[in-house]
């Protein structure tokens, strides 16, 4: 008893000093996230119930009138629109896109290196330079699209100028831009799956490679699916460059999406109070979105 009573007290030392050098050691990294990600989400939230302008040092509070505006806001409504429909066409096209890529990398052992690095070049570039390119690729009188198309005897739209045809082009920009960062990815998934599952189903009967995928691929590339989904997701909401560089929203605001608006009101217009408004319902819409996505998939996702 004598034993157990002196080790006792020196085990809660332990223990204590235990804590406190984890707490020291996660000390920095807590500092550095309660500067820069709450204290500036804080600000976001508290100037959203503002009428605070830049230039100006006097601001009131203006309770939910910056949300209600908001509902009767056509530019926002029409951007949230934008948003949406680019996010919806994007993000499944890249993962898929994205996932066949790394398939066909996979199955091949002559310059895989050399693909790989070809297919992540678009996500290694800057977009802002890559987007002047696509602007002369997709120019309705001297582009080369346009010029193959006429050589086929197709249609030569106005691709970045007309209302029909502008979130098409920049969601065709985004895939380019998004697949080759899904297709690495999906290769560290495909890398991961054991080999012997591949010859198990072929004596059970999986003969043709589309078997193979079926049984085993896809199911064991579940957990890299859902995190590909996600993140595709948040960077087809996030879109902003190509916007800003290529077409400013327009024409009509037809491409106009929910962060180009945001600039807008907050450092064109100086409406920081609205503009964090918007970025609260922004992030909050965000926020559901990857909640109902992965209540879905999850379901559907066995980690090993």
């Amino acid at each position: 008893m004598a034993n157990v009573a002196t080790l006792t007290p020196s085990s809660d030392i332990g223990t204590i000093r235990q804590t406190r050098a984890a707490w020291l050691l996660v000390s920095p990294a807590i500092a550095l996230m309660a500067v820069f990600v709450l204290a500036p989400l804080a600000a976001v939230v508290f100037l959203g119930f503002t009428d605070f302008e830049l230039g100006y040092s006097n601001y009131r509070f203006v309770g939910y009138e910056n949300y209600a505006e908001l509902m009767t806001d056509r530019t926002f409504r029409q951007s949230l629109r934008n948003t949406a429909v680019y996010a919806a066409i994007v993000a499944p096209a890249s993962l898929f896109l994205g996932l066949a890529i790394a398939l066909l990398i996979e199955s091949e052992s002559i310059g895989r290196a050399f693909f790989r690095t070809a297919y992540f070049l678009p996500v290694a570039s800057l977009l802002v330079a890559m987007a002047t390119v696509w602007q002369y690729l997709l120019h309705p009188s001297i582009g080369p699209v346009n010029a193959l198309l006429g050589l086929a005897g197709l249609p030569t739209p106005n691709w970045l100028g007309s209302a029909d045809s502008v979130l098409v082009s920049l969601a065709i920009i985004g895939i380019w831009q998004s697949a080759g960062f899904n297709m690495v990815l999906f290769l560290a998934g495909l890398t991961a799956i054991p080999r012997d599952l591949y010859a198990a189903a072929e004596v059970d009967g999986a003969k043709s490679p589309l078997d193979r995928f079926l049984l085993v691929t896809w199911p064991m590339l579940g957990p890299t699916t859902l995190f590909v989904a996600t993140i595709s997701v948040i960077n087809a909401v996030k879109v902003f460059e190509t916007v800003k560089t290529l077409t400013e929203g327009g024409p009509n605001k037809a491409s106009e999406v929910l962060l180009f608006t945001i600039y807008q009101e907050g450092f064109v217009y100086l409406r920081v109070g609205y503009a964090s408004a918007m970025t609260v319902v922004f992030l909050a819409v965000l926020v559901v979105m990857m909640f109902v996505q992965y209540r879905l998939l999850d379901r559907e996702v066995h980690y090993t």
